[in-house]
């Protein structure tokens, strides 16, 4: 009698909280890749290009209408080329991008201090901003007024971390 009112307790609760499944991140493959049936954002806007140079794991070099221009990837930060998983992380990012072409999404800021266009970059539906914090090879950085994705991201990092993924164990992201 009280499996079957656990199993109906179960039940009734799943029916309740099932519609806000969608305000949950996609789930992540073990070797942090998006699964592929997970939810994706929406189709939006944006300027198509070429990547044409992968500088590292956070910045891409696009060829836009004829003109190249550096495109730094909104909400997440890398390895510096000094830094451990620097070449892990450029290399993860180049293994996603180089040579592809990639549709390139504005938050609120058109440029950043380095007149690179800051930019959520997809290649097809993939946000590779958040595949990268996924794997572990980026972590999540709140860069207002462009944080939009800020939770969402926050949330991926959390769970590369503590599945040790990407260059969490190299220490490469501060606490």
């Amino acid at each position: 009698m009280m499996k079957r009112l656990f199993f109906l307790l179960l039940l009734s609760l799943t029916a309740l909280l099932l519609p806000a499944c969608d305000l949950l991140p996609p789930p992540v493959e073990s070797d942090g890749s998006l699964v592929p049936d997970a939810p994706q954002f929406p189709e939006l806007p944006g300027e198509r290009g070429e990547v044409v140079e992968v500088i590292d794991g956070d910045t891409i070099e696009v060829r836009i209408d004829g003109r190249t221009v550096p495109v730094r990837y909104i909400g997440i930060d890398t390895p510096e080329r000094d830094e451990p998983c620097y070449d892990e992380a450029a290399a993860a990012n180049a293994a996603y991008v180089a040579g592809r072409t990639v549709r390139l999404v504005r938050d609120t800021s058109d440029t950043d201090r380095y007149d690179r266009l800051l930019r959520y970059v997809y290649v097809d539906d993939l946000l590779i901003n958040a595949e990268l914090v996924a794997g572990g090879w980026a972590e999540s950085r709140r860069y207002r007024p462009d944080d939009a994705l800020y939770d969402f991201l926050e949330g991926l990092e959390r769970t590369a971390v503590a599945e040790q993924r990407g260059c969490h164990p190299f220490g490469s992201f501060p606490p």
